[in-house]
């Protein structure tokens, strides 16, 4: 298949149109550009999304992870179940706070942690559990808080690719002790960059609060040690536009996963689990063969593709023993996810005609067409 003729299809396209550069220009106007009323706001309305909980604007997922395991008082000694099979900065979170993460196996048609694995993998040590709903799928979260509350640890979960996912009607970032979701430009919605907290105790809220911004509430009324980790109202200001497109945005995505699960044979399409609802961050399947070769076809034919993650994170240089080995996991699905997965365009701006030349080109790469 030649596509060196066809436009070439990006594997994300972030939308920043002209309501979000008016928001911008206002806030810039306005001349209150740093945790203001659009922060505010955009805390407000974001709460509709996660069955009312509080929510806590900062600026970055990565930020809001890091500021939620603080909260929560995790530190040296204490352990974090997290997967392997995700971004860094899930595990990164867990270290920046002196904690440890301990890695375990992801269930093979969600790529999220496998509760089985969670329960035999809870010691002395462990104080939470860190889910991951990686592309878009919620995490087997009815399992995983009913074995949190057997235990008696926190959950925190990594929504920063799942804005608007959901498990039994119960959306992601309302199940555990505080949710974190991310708004960098790929992700389902944006805010150019920043990070959300959600969480149903008002305490914890609080606290986070006086963390993102050096301590205080008030100003030089310092309560704690923190950081500077606040959104700008310039941030805020593109998320709230971005928010109100998500719902339309999410379902053309869901539309444009099930026109591809109906198309393409020659790889396997990413399963659903019963009562979950996918808002495809990325559509990801699995490939038997050579995916380097199936790469290049899909390149070669103009489409855009890229592995998340080729490399998990227990094999990542931070996370290796002294002596440069991956340490004691064993998690053949992760290592299986790796080795196989390419996630493929399904954003909101495809056209029909390029979900076709998507699903011809993934079957050609998969040795079907």
């Amino acid at each position: 298949m030649d596509g060196q003729n066809a436009e070439f299809i990006p594997p994300a396209r972030p939308v920043i149109g002209e309501a979000e550069i008016d928001a911008a220009v206002r806030v810039l106007r306005s001349g209150r550009v740093v945790q203001g009323p659009e922060v505010a706001a955009f805390e407000e309305e974001f709460a509709e999304l996660v069955a009312g909980r509080h929510c806590v604007a900062v600026n970055s997922g990565t930020s809001a992870l890091q500021l939620t395991l603080l909260a929560l008082g995790f530190g040296p000694g204490d352990e974090i179940i997290v997967p392997s099979f995700s971004f860094a900065a899930s595990a990164n979170s867990i270290r920046l706070v002196g904690a440890e993460p301990v890695f375990v196996d992801i269930e093979p048609g969600s790529f999220c942690l496998d509760p089985a694995a969670v329960e035999a993998a809870v010691g002395p040590r462990t104080k939470g559990i860190m889910p991951v709903h990686l592309y878009g799928h919620p995490a087997a979260m009815d399992r995983i808080m009913a074995i949190a509350e057997r235990h008696g640890l926190a959950v925190v979960e990594d929504a920063a690719q799942a804005h608007g996912a959901a498990l039994g009607g119960h959306p992601v970032g309302a199940f555990g002790t505080a949710g974190c979701f991310s708004f960098y430009p790929t992700k389902n919605m944006h805010s150019l960059e920043g990070g959300m907290i959600t969480t149903a105790d008002p305490a914890l809220a609080r606290t986070l609060r006086l963390l993102r911004n050096q301590g205080m509430e008030q100003r030089y009324a310092n309560e704690i040690v923190g950081a500077n980790m606040r959104m700008t109202d310039v941030a805020a200001a593109i998320g709230r536009v971005q928010l109100t497109q998500l719902a339309e945005w999410t379902e053309q995505r869901r539309s444009n996963a099930k026109f591809l699960d109906s198309r393409i044979t020659g790889m396997v399409t990413p399963p659903v689990a019963d009562a979950a609802r996918h808002v495809y961050h990325q559509y990801t399947v699995r490939v038997s063969g050579d995916r380097d070769a199936a790469q290049q076809r899909l390149t070669e034919a103009g489409i855009g593709n890229a592995v998340y993650y080729p490399t998990p994170i227990h094999r990542l240089k931070p996370y290796l023993t002294a002596d440069g080995k991956p340490g004691p996991w064993d998690l053949p699905e992760t290592e299986r996810a790796a080795a196989e997965v390419i996630s493929l365009p399904v954003h909101p701006s495809l056209s029909p005609a390029d979900l076709e030349r998507i699903a011809e080109a993934a079957n050609h790469a998969g040795g079907t067409a």
